[in-house]
């Protein structure tokens, strides 16, 4: 049987980094419950505000909320009203002072929570599943991607027994590291039952950055020896011997001269 690993999951630590971004020694579960109420909290509040994902950073008292939404003008409202009441939402809940970012998706084809959340809605309005895989595929194709696979799974088109279509175009390289895989899941609550849906959108390769190579330490580094310096300095080791041996080996035939007159 195979075994299914989810793309984000297996690639933290590597390209991607971590949602909720705090460390807690004791307090641990109730701060993972109490990450889970903000994130509920946000989106059954803010359903069609088509928002992605919810990043959550606390420090002591404090707790920073970072919601990625395709819409953010609903989000924001009227003068920043619902800003203001989700704010005050959310420090009621956790009893911290909250602040809540708010960033803006570009291209709302290319992030894979939202495609699924898409094609779960369509469904649920009883379109032809085969027609939402294929205008869905085609529709993130053009925005870019590399490659792009959606999976529907349930009773699709109201049959008695369940099935699993998926459609793909390009390639989704699920066991590539470095590949930048985006994965989101959605259900369409239709009246013969749930439909599941899962989309993976391949937007290339993060590669790492190309190190610098290091500095030499400041012993390495060799110092100029001035000019003056060098020709005045007096001579010293094996160089200087065999300079003072030549005089005595030109007087040498000298004496031999004297010798044999």
């Amino acid at each position: 049987m195979g075994h299914k690993v989810h793309p984000t999951g297996f690639r933290l630590g590597i390209i991607y980094g971590w949602q909720s971004k705090w460390y807690a020694d004791r307090h641990y579960t109730n701060l993972l419950h109490e990450d889970l109420t903000i994130r509920r909290t946000i989106m059954k509040g803010l359903a069609d505000a088509s928002i992605s994902r919810v990043e959550i950073d606390r420090d002591a008292n404090h707790v920073v909320v970072t919601v990625h939404t395709a819409k953010p003008g609903i989000v924001i409202g009227r003068g920043g009203q619902k800003v203001d009441e989700l704010r005050l939402t959310l420090e009621r809940l956790t009893g911290r002072r909250v602040r809540v970012n708010i960033i803006e998706i570009r291209q709302p084809e290319l992030d894979a929570q939202l495609v699924a959340r898409s094609v779960a809605e369509q469904l649920q309005r009883r379109v032809s599943f085969r027609r939402v895989l294929k205008q869905s595929v085609a529709r993130t194709m053009q925005r870019g991607a590399k490659g792009v696979k959606i999976t529907v799974g349930g009773r699709l088109g109201g049959s008695e027994m369940s099935r699993r279509e998926t459609d793909m175009e390009g390639r989704v390289p699920l066991h590539t590291l470095r590949a930048d895989i985006d994965y989101g899941m959605a259900e369409a609550h239709t009246t013969f039952g749930r439909i599941g849906v899962k989309a993976w959108i391949y937007k290339g390769d993060i590669l790492p950055e190309p190190k610098a190579p290091p500095e030499p330490a400041e012993a390495e580094i060799e110092k100029p020896v001035p000019v003056g310096a060098a020709s005045s300095a007096p001579h010293e080791g094996p160089g200087a011997e065999a300079e003072g041996a030549a005089p005595a080996e030109q007087a040498a035939p000298a004496n031999s001269q004297s010798a044999e007159q």
